[in-house]
C-alpha cells in the first residue's frame, strides 16, 4: 500500500530519459532498452574486450555487455550508478546480461566472482562500490559465490575519469593486491567492473589475482567505451 501511494505522488522515472514507468517496466523504460548499445560479445570469444589485453594478461574469458559513448544513454546510467547512488541499475544490468552469460560455458566455470574494490577511503567517501550490485546479480543468477575481500586496492588515488591514459597506467600495478590462502589456489576468477576504458584497472587487478597459484581470471563488464 505505502508503495502503491508513493507511486501515486512520486511515481518511477526511468533512469536513462526520465520518462514516467509503465507499470511492467524497472528502472529503464522498453524503449531506452531499445536503443541501448549492445556489445553482443557473448556471441564471439575473440571479441574486442578480449583482443583489448591480448599479450597482456592471459585470459579465460573477457567481455562487456553495453558500448559506452561520450554522452550517450549508457554513459547516463552509469553515471548515476557511479555517483547518483542509483545502485539498482547494477541490478538491472547484472540480471539482463547474466541471461546471454548463462550459455558460455567458460563463465560458468567460474569458482568466485571478483569486483574491482574501491579503496576503503573512496568507499566510505562514495558509500558503496559501484559494482557491488551488478556482480552480486550475476552471482544469484549464475550461481557462482562472490567475494569482496580477497582482492583490495593498496593505494587511495583519484578518480580514473578524470585522468589521461598515461596517468590511468602509471604505477597502477602496485595499487592492488591479494588476500589469500591454500583455499584460493586453483581456482578460475571472473573480475567485474563497470567500464572497460583502457584496461590498466582490470590488467593490474588480474596480476594480483594471478599472484595465486594456479589461478585462471576472466573479465566481464557492464560496458567498454567505443570510440
Amino acid at each position: 500500500m505505502l508503495k502503491y501511494i508513493l507511486n501515486l505522488f512520486f511515481p518511477p522515472v526511468c533512469i536513462g530519459c526520465n520518462s514516467f514507468l509503465l507499470t511492467n517496466e524497472k528502472v529503464i523504460c522498453t524503449l531506452c532498452r531499445h536503443h541501448i548499445p549492445l556489445t553482443n560479445h557473448h556471441l564471439n570469444p575473440e571479441n574486442e574486450a578480449f583482443k583489448k589485453f591480448y599479450g597482456r594478461i592471459p585470459l579465460e574469458y573477457a567481455s562487456a555487455f553495453l558500448y559506452f559513448h561520450k554522452k550517450g544513454i549508457v554513459q547516463e546510467i552509469i553515471h548515476k550508478l557511479k555517483y547518483k547512488g542509483h545502485q539498482e541499475i547494477g541490478s538491472v544490468l547484472g540480471n539482463w546480461y547474466a541471461e546471454d552469460l548463462k550459455e558460455k560455458t567458460t563463465v560458468k566455470t567460474a569458482d568466485i566472482i571478483i569486483p574491482v574494490p574501491l579503496h576503503k577511503k573512496k568507499l566510505r567517501e562514495r558509500g558503496y562500490n559501484q559494482v557491488t550490485t551488478f556482480g552480486l546479480a550475476l552471482s544469484k543468477e549464475l550461481d557462482i559465490p562472490y567475494n569482496d575481500s580477497l582482492l583490495f586496492r593498496t593505494t587511495y588515488s583519484k578518480t580514473q575519469s578524470k585522468k589521461n591514459r598515461l596517468d590511468r597506467s602509471e604505477g597502477i600495478d602496485a595499487v592492488f593486491d591479494v588476500y589469500f590462502n591454500d583455499r584460493d589456489h586453483d581456482k578460475h576468477y571472473l573480475l567485474v567492473d563497470d567500464v572497460i576504458t583502457t584496461g590498466a584497472t582490470l590488467e593490474a587487478c588480474s596480476r594480483a589475482l594471478l599472484k595465486i597459484p594456479g589461478a585462471r581470471v576472466s573479465i566481464v563488464c557492464m560496458a567498454m567505451a567505443q570510440s
